[in-house]
């Protein structure tokens, strides 16, 4: 029997099984190296429970105990500050802001034309072209340091390396002008955080198994 959204004790995270934002909250959740329970949610029949605590019936929505959370920034965030260790975030303010202007432009520009490419048909094709355009004009932010606008991994990171990860998947090359991003992507797959955050569906998307 699944606990009512009320009388649960522990931290739980509603998520779809293959949502880059869900596998951003889910990426949050392993860097931290926190113990929650997963509860796969079809965004299509969303379940009482969670319709009770949100609204909106969004994912990804954190429980965590008598508190809700259902906008994805706001709970990685939330993430960040609970479980302070490994810092998710920068120490001072201008570097800070950079990764959340970053953040706004890759949901706005990357995240969707990867809706547009989920959704099929003749508009995918010109969107898999724009996304790539979106990836190589990065190029420079790549470059720049060992993670993305960081020397250490970010909640930056949290967003970025799981549009990578579906790249093949989405069927958008980046050639060899994008070499630097699929060598980002590499560091950050061959983590173990990266490999706990993953759903089955998404291990599929590069058929890969643990």
């Amino acid at each position: 029997m699944v606990p009512s959204a009320r009388s649960r004790t522990v931290l739980t995270l509603y998520t779809t099984a293959d949502d880059v934002q869900c596998h951003r909250a889910r990426l949050v959740l392993a860097a931290k190296g926190v113990s929650y329970e997963r509860v796969l949610v079809d965004p299509a029949r969303p379940p009482a429970d969670l319709i009770d605590l949100n609204p909106y019936a969004s994912t990804p929505t954190l429980v965590d105990r008598d508190l809700t959370l259902f906008d994805t920034s706001v709970v990685c965030e939330y993430l960040d500050e609970r479980y302070p260790h490994p810092p998710l975030m920068p120490i001072d303010p201008q570097s800070r802001a950079r990764l959340r202007v970053a953040a706004v432009r890759i949901e706005k520009d990357w995240l969707t034309e990867v809706d547009i490419i989920r959704a099929g048909g003749r508009p995918a094709d010109a969107a898999r072209k724009r996304l790539r355009e979106h990836l190589l004009s990065a190029v420079p932010l790549f470059k720049a340091a060992r993670f993305f606008l960081n020397p250490e991994m970010s909640l930056a990171d949290c967003l970025v390396a799981p549009v990578i990860w579906r790249l093949p998947w989405l069927g958008v090359e980046l050639g060899r002008e994008g070499k630097s991003i699929v060598d980002y992507g590499e560091r950050l797959f061959h983590s173990q955080g990266f490999a706990r955050s993953m759903t089955d569906q998404e291990k599929a998307m590069r058929q890969i198994h643990e």
